[in-house]
């Protein structure tokens, strides 16, 4: 399949009431257009295509419909893990880190960020790009510096998250906010002690934003999680 065989199949699976509550769902952010495609009908477009050629998969990341932006990303993705090619994986995450400027909703970042970014470093020593990704004003590429550690933790790599989250305690978008709090309580399952000495070091958790900490103590014991809450530990 190419470009416009895909676009093709999901103008078949559209449905304008489900694109009109998709829309609502991410009203909050500006030129996302759905055909109302459900997430698992457009996985099951990935499974029937082996491959894709990054120039198909360029039209499909640009075109103004946002289900053809994920099966762009998701393709990727898939690519990325099937890939052994050093580099051809490199290719990919290239491809990624150039197109930054169509990846621009947090289901978009979070569907792809660990799939390319974060499998792309998992054997690399330097992954010092992710502090420029938490560098940048962009808060998409800031969101994706935070949530490709998920490959990371996955493997029972936890220091790059911590290092990641600090440059990212003082942003002031809530879905900063949250996509910290989550990958901060991703670490914690691994090793909670971990969570709990970057919290209280300097009195972090006091500073943090409070979105942000709720979702990184969510899975506390309920009495320690109250203690957070109020400032006594």
């Amino acid at each position: 399949m190419n470009y416009i065989e895909i676009k093709k199949e999901l103008k078949k699976l559209a449905s304008p009431e489900k694109a009109i509550g998709y829309e609502r769902y991410f009203k909050a952010y500006e030129n996302i257009h759905f055909l109302g495609v459900p997430v698992p009908l457009q996985r099951q477009i990935i499974k029937t295509i082996p491959k894709l050629e990054l120039e198909e998969i360029s039209k499909l990341l640009k075109d103004k419909w946002h289900e053809c932006n994920l099966i762009a990303l998701l393709m990727l993705v898939k690519m990325m893990k099937k890939s052994k090619e050093e580099k051809e994986r490199e290719k990919y995450f290239n491809f990624y880190c150039d197109n930054f400027q169509y990846i621009n909703s947090w289901d978009l970042v979070d569907s792809s960020a660990p799939g390319i970014i974060g499998e792309y470093l998992l054997k690399k020593q330097d992954r010092s790009i992710l502090k420029e990704f938490a560098k940048s004003n962009n808060i998409w590429i800031q969101r994706s510096a935070i949530v490709s550690t998920l490959t990371f933790i996955r493997n029972n790599e936890i220091d790059d998250t911590f290092e990641i989250a600090k440059l990212l305690l003082d942003k002031e978008h809530d879905l900063i906010h949250k996509a910290v709090g989550w990958l901060l309580r991703e670490a914690g399952k691994k090793n909670f002690e971990a969570e709990y000495n970057f919290l209280v070091e300097n009195n972090r958790y006091k500073t943090m934003p409070r979105t942000m900490l709720r979702y990184a103590i969510e899975k506390f014991p309920e009495d320690l999680r109250q203690d957070f809450l109020k400032n006594k530990i």
